[in-house]
């Protein structure tokens, strides 16, 4: 348990030192205030916005896109691994597109969908799903590949069914892998649908950080960074907490 804290305690005084230089470089002057304004102020604008709620439509219209992609690719992108896994010549087809596709951009994709739907939510979901679904494919492939295949002759020798070998055998030995995969494919939705914003979008945390930005709103503009640094870092722990005590419990 210590050599577990022990990490944990480094980040938090690594994390304290940097946001108590930036505070004193602010508050001294070092930094222009038009540049960069003291962690303090950041919170205290980020409450005073939660109160207020004015943050309220741009975090539920963020975090339900942000859901919905990343939902979409999980399961979209497990069904498209597990059938391409079955075959070995379209894999080896497959594969290499897949590994370089982190190379494209998918933001290009978004002005033929803004064409195609219009300002809504379909093209910012769209992008968030282009960028996550290679994702989880490749953790299928490397979920599937890691299952003994001492258990495939098992349940064949138990006749066991389609689905009842997917949830009995398949699921359980691949799913640490496949949660990595539903990890990243929460961090790809995150970008894509918040990046979609900046560029052209009438909603949203991404859409609000850019107005204030060209409404010379600072105080606005690095409260909903701070939000979306906070909304990320949260949403990821709280995974990577589940995903070791998955681990644990996998171990016994």
């Amino acid at each position: 348990m210590l050599r577990l804290r022990r990490p944990v305690v480094a980040r938090t005084l690594l994390l304290l030192l940097v946001v108590g230089l930036f505070e004193v470089a602010c508050d001294a002057g070092w930094i222009s205030h038009t540049t960069l304004i003291a962690p303090s102020e950041m919170v205290a604008a980020l409450v005073h916005g939660l109160r207020s709620g004015r943050f309220n439509d741009a975090i539920a219209s963020t975090m339900g896109n942000v859901v919905v992609a990343m939902l979409i690719s999980v399961v979209f992108g497990f069904c498209v691994g597990v059938t391409v896994h079955a075959l070995p010549r379209i894999r080896r087809a497959v594969e290499p597109f897949l590994a370089s596709s982190y190379a494209i951009p998918g933001f290009i994709f978004y002005v033929p969908l803004l064409g195609a739907f219009g300002v809504s939510d379909i093209p910012l979901i769209s992008v968030g799903c282009i960028l996550a679904v290679p994702s989880m494919i490749l953790a299928t492939f490397n979920g599937l590949d890691r299952i003994p295949g001492v258990l495939g002759r098992v349940s064949k020798m138990y006749h066991l069914g389609f689905l009842r070998r997917m949830f009995l055998v398949t699921l359980p030995c691949a799913a640490p892998y496949l949660f990595s995969g539903a990890r990243l494919c929460l961090a790809y939705a995150f970008i894509g649908v918040i990046a979609s914003e900046f560029i052209l979008s009438d909603r949203g945390i991404g859409y609000s950080i850019a107005f204030a930005y060209h409404d010379f709103d600072v105080r606005t503009m690095y409260a909903l960074m701070l939000l979306l640094i906070l909304l990320v870092t949260g949403v990821n722990m709280g995974l990577q907490r589940w995903e070791e005590r998955l681990m644990m419990r996998r171990r016994k």
